[in-house]
């Protein structure tokens, strides 16, 4: 990631280390495909490419491999189906309202291959345990930590600068503009573009695989953008992908990403209520740009009403 200033940078990386699959959540399409030959197979079972299934739950924060004391990492890096994947994909199908049978069954994988954000879905503590910032009946979260802009911080400047030119980046400050304001209405925050010579709270820009911050992008499908916590200040779109202003059946609505993004920005996590703007998947051909009832108690729950 590009930057105007070196401590956003900085406080960017530092939470890459906190949340370990902050950003780069999606394996390649390619690799989901081959996915389709793990569908039936369950604990016990040995198989290739069930490594690869572990690095994807892993990248969405719903396994951790990396603690020796549960012995996790004796399985990271094979081929087995172990006590850890099952509960790695229950939790994942619990997530998304899926028949929790800890197999990749068909409809799992047609919900894993979906587009979608790169942030990731949970964070895992050292026994695998979900660390969850909700409140009440809520479906909204936030990331660990609580992370979100100082209270003194109300006006946020951004600007554009991408590695990679599209054609609809022609349209991306409208886009911006709009978005931006949807999260102004319901929030204590305004927002402000400004030169891309100055230095901005937040950048916004197009890249294409390895762009500078260590999280490639994978081209078409898989992951769409990403974007950083508070105070980050950075959201990311994949150059590869068809984007659109007013997407067809295979394309992605430029606006409805970038008003999920914000989210993050802002320090939203994902949302489980399907209909919000924060839930983590996006269909091809669809648009959904206004905030639903629970991205607005999230963001007034972090920051207060109005």
């Amino acid at each position: 990631m590009a930057s105007g200033s070196s401590k956003p940078m900085f406080v960017l990386f530092v939470l890459l280390q906190m949340l370990p699959s902050t950003i780069q959540s999606k394996p390649t399409t390619q690799t989901l495909e081959n996915f389709r030959s793990l569908v039936g197979y369950r604990k016990g079972h040995t198989v290739e490419g069930l490594y690869e299934l572990k690095q994807f739950l892993r990248k969405l924060g719903y396994i951790n491999f990396d603690d020796a004391s549960n012995n996790g990492h004796k399985h990271g890096n094979d081929n087995e189906f172990d006590d850890h994947l099952d509960s790695a994909i229950k939790a994942y199908q619990a997530n998304y309202q899926l028949n929790a049978t800890g197999s990749l069954d068909a409809d799992t994988l047609k919900q894993m291959m979906k587009p979608r954000c790169g942030i990731a879905d949970v964070i895992m503590n050292s026994n695998n345990s979900k660390l969850i910032n909700r409140f009440g009946a809520s479906q909204y979260e936030f990331f660990l930590g609580n992370l979100k802009w100082p209270l003194s911080k109300t006006h946020l400047t951004y600007h554009f600068r991408s590695s990679v030119h599209v054609t609809v980046a022609e349209n991306t400050r409208s886009v911006c503009s709009r978005a931006f304001q949807r999260w102004a209405n319901v929030s204590r925050f305004t927002f402000e573009e400004i030169a891309e010579d100055h230095i901005a709270d937040i950048e916004i820009g197009f890249h294409s695989g390895e762009h500078g911050d260590g999280y490639p992008f994978d081209g078409p499908q898989g992951t769409l953008a990403h974007a950083s916590p508070p105070t980050g200040g950075k959201l990311h779109y994949d150059a590869d992908e068809n984007w659109s202003t007013n997407p067809g059946p295979d394309e992605i609505d430029l606006e409805s990403v970038t008003v999920h993004e914000i989210g993050h920005l802002l320090g939203l996590q994902h949302s489980l209520v399907p209909d919000a703007v924060m839930y983590a998947y996006f269909d091809s051909g669809i648009t959904k740009r206004g905030l639903h009832r629970d991205d607005v108690h999230g963001i007034r729950a972090l920051y207060g009403l109005l």
